[in-house]
């Protein structure tokens, strides 16, 4: 029309921002979700990352578990004095043992509560002090919260986490599956690595189309694991013990270890064990944990006194005898390591992020700098004016997942493009 106003750099920046923002408020952090028709419960793991400093008791409080037990998935030595109360440092990475139960046809677990704190907003609860474990979508479905901006201080809310159990295996194999929230720094490889499975072992356990992954979403990690073969009747039934960690049960009279080179499970009485039904097999003297060696002409005759489980209070042993080829040599345990008080970057960035390879055998760490040749038409050189505007949006960019991120991104380089001459 010749009376019509050509729309300013402005307006259209204005414009070009909802749009933006709308893209970005559809980009959601995806979850695997294991689907059930069961009221059973199994073990899993949850991967946490400490967003302060706290004692072992408060990191057991705010997932309500055993803070022995938070000791022993982790490998840190139960025996030094006053333990639970060590102060844990900020950012370091721990394995949550939790039971994992069948909610509403899906595996979730809802026995965690947290009280609500002065100050406390959901998105810092969801974010901060669960690592991104639950977001406040959940947090407020799970409590029927009307308005988010009025929390009474003192209420008690359910803190619904995610937990896969899978049938406690992997390819046929006895598994523990660890849900992890994904870093900035993370790749689908290195968390393959660092957890000693497969890309496509990750790919097809949570059901992804493609290696891509991105910062908070949350994935299903198996871990391999030792196996318990307890009577249903056992209030331990179920028992999976992570590959190079411990497990206390029974009323923390016996622990059970897992590896560090094979995956048979090996239980014997705990350190803190005070108060305990008897750990003796019957009609022999042989406690809990204890082998017998026998070489003969046709290999070696094996006698072991192993845990079945607890019932009642009652510690049922079992006798095993075996013919191996071989006689065994000692017990080998997973590394212990003292109570943790500094963090090193592998706890912090756990798992790192993976090299990029070239194809020469030859690896580097993949990168998110813009070259300073400028990839995208029209921005400046990394050493020109405004280079930090258009090389952290075209680094933010880079590392998008597709659709519908990427139409967010075409208008964020778009609207930097327009930007640019006005900060001039």
């Amino acid at each position: 029309m010749p009376n019509q106003k050509p729309i300013s750099h402005t307006t259209l920046i204005l414009f070009l921002s909802q749009l933006i923002l709308i893209n970005v408020a559809q980009v959601t952090s995806k979850s695997t979700i294991e689907p059930c028709s069961n009221s059973d419960s199994c073990n899993a793991l949850l991967g946490y990352t400490l967003y302060t400093d706290l004692k072992v008791s408060e990191v057991a409080s705010l997932f309500q578990i055993d803070p022995i037990s938070l000791l022993t998935a982790n490998s840190i030595d139960i025996s030094y004095p006053d333990v639970e109360h060590h102060i844990l440092p900020s950012r370091l990475f721990l394995k949550i043992p939790i039971s994992c139960s069948c909610v509403d046809g899906i595996r979730k677990s809802i026995s965690t509560h947290y009280k609500i704190r002065p100050s406390d907003s959901l998105s810092f609860i969801a974010d901060s002090v669960y690592g991104g474990l639950v977001s406040d979508d959940q947090l407020k479905e799970a409590n029927s919260i009307t308005d988010p901006s009025v929390l009474d201080v003192g209420q008690s809310l359910v803190v619904p986490l995610p937990c896969t159990c899978f049938n406690g295996s992997d390819n046929s194999l006895p598994a523990i599956y660890l849900s992890y929230v994904v870093k900035q720094v993370d790749s689908l490889a290195a968390i393959a690595a660092r957890y000693f499975t497969t890309l496509t072992d990750l790919m097809n356990v949570n059901a992804l189309g493609s290696s891509a992954i991105a910062d908070g979403d949350i994935l299903a990690i198996p871990i391999p694991a030792c196996a318990s073969n307890f009577p249903r009747y056992a209030s331990d039934y179920g028992l999976l013990v992570p590959n190079g960690s411990y497990a206390i049960t029974a009323g923390h009279c016996v622990q059970c270890s897992c590896g560090p080179r094979n995956l048979n499970l090996y239980c014997m009485p705990a350190s803190l064990a005070v108060s305990c039904s008897s750990m003796q097999c019957k009609n022999i003297n042989l406690m809990l944990g204890n082998v017998t060696v026998q070489q003969t002409g046709g290999g070696c005759n094996v006698t072991s006194c192993n845990y079945d489980g607890i019932a009642n209070g009652t510690i049922i042993t079992t006798l095993s005898p075996t013919l191996q080829p071989r006689c065994p040599g000692p017990q080998e345990f997973p590394d212990l390591i003292a109570p943790p008080t500094t963090i090193t970057r592998e706890s912090i960035f756990a798992p790192a992020p993976a090299p990029q390879s070239h194809g020469s055998g030859v690896t580097t760490p993949k990168s998110s700098v813009v070259p300073s040749t400028g990839s995208f038409p029209g921005f400046s050189p990394a050493n020109g004016p405004n280079s930090g505007i258009a090389s952290g949006a075209s680094a933010a960019c880079s590392s998008a997942n597709p659709l519908p991120a990427t139409l967010a991104c075409a208008l964020l380089l778009l609207l930097v493009n327009l930007m640019l001459p006005e900060a001039l």
